[in-house]
């Protein structure tokens, strides 16, 4: 069977009252002093890296391209909390399986909680603090029916409150519009496109405006969007697996037959694994084993099959 080759928010995102599914926030992170929590406020401003203004702004305007680009779609905003501010560090895309028109978008909860899973190897303290979403027309404001979602759903956040962001296309492109500018503090455009930023709290009858402020850094999900299709495609299988399996890792890598998703399941033995690399087309399976890689010679599709059968075969063969 084995064959010599050369050579990590479960489904949390179910629980909205309307059409998005707002998700529940994710644990807090381990050993995290109780005697020393933040004191949260109002928040006071939204920064956002550059790599997510990017990421939003590009994907905006590439979506508007495709034969969807008439519906809705949007953004879970992962990032850090602070006692009066919110700093977003990862976007999550709603995917290409999400169901969405005109007037409503249901991002695909299963992608999103595999990949919420592999942003957070990064850091335990990332959490859910908002989502943007876009709206066709020139309402730049959130509706009446997302208050009534958001209301309930922002109950759930550290500090009881959510970053909320609108995206539009009713901005005036302006001759040499080559960079981002805001002309107003809870307001960027650049190229015709626009995002608004909202703050609500638990309680609040209205959004209000949140200014929104620029730092470097990265989007750090953009590798994800590469292979998010594929990661739609084998999702409720890789959240099912690492439910039963805490110890599972991820990494993307690219090499020259394209971009994949590398699965790590560490086995008894230090430095022994297993491992499924995921590409678009194939699924493949292999054994890390004293320092050498076996390529394992079965390719089930599903991925969570796929490893219990080979943890079975190494198990008879021990």
């Amino acid at each position: 069977m084995l064959q010599g080759l050369v050579g990590t928010a479960t489904r949390w995102l179910n629980d909205l009252q309307r059409s998005w599914h707002r998700p529940r926030p994710l644990p807090p992170p381990a050993g995290k002093s109780a005697s020393t929590p933040i004191s949260y406020g109002p928040l006071e401003r939204v920064l956002l890296t550059d790599g997510v203004g990017r990421t939003l702004f590009e994907e905006f305007a590439n979506h508007r391209s495709e034969a969807r680009g008439e519906e809705e779609t949007g953004w879970l905003l992962l990032g850090l909390r602070e006692a009066r501010e919110a700093v977003v560090l990862a976007t999550l895309p709603a995917g290409a399986m999400r169901d969405a028109s005109v007037a409503h978008v249901r991002f695909n909860s299963n992608a999103q909680a595999v990949a919420s899973r592999i942003v957070r190897q990064t850091d335990r303290r990332l959490n859910i603090i908002g989502v943007v979403h876009t709206h066709p027309g020139s309402l730049r404001h959130p509706s009446d029916g997302d208050l009534r979602g958001d209301g309930q759903w922002v109950a759930n956040l550290r500090g009881h409150e959510g970053v909320f962001g609108i995206g539009t296309a009713d901005g005036i492109p302006t001759p040499g519009d080559l960079f981002a500018y805001q002309p107003r503090p809870h307001v960027q455009c650049l190229r015709g496109l626009r995002f608004s930023w909202y703050a609500l709290r638990q309680g609040d009858s209205a959004y209000r405006p949140l200014p929104v402020e620029l730092t470097i850094g990265p989007d750090l999900a953009r590798s994800l969007h590469d292979i998010w299709s594929t990661l739609e495609f084998h999702a409720e299988r890789i959240e099912r697996l690492c439910r039963q399996q805490s110890a599972m890792r991820f990494e993307v890598m690219t090499d020259e037959w394209g971009t994949g998703l590398l699965l790590t399941l560490p086995l008894a033995e230090p430095g022994d694994a297993v491992q499924v690399l995921i590409r678009p087309k194939e699924v493949r399976y292999y054994v890390l084993r004293s320092g050498e890689l076996l390529e394992v010679q079965h390719h089930d599709e599903w991925v969570d099959r796929g490893v219990y059968q080979l943890l079975a075969f190494l198990a008879a063969r021990a």
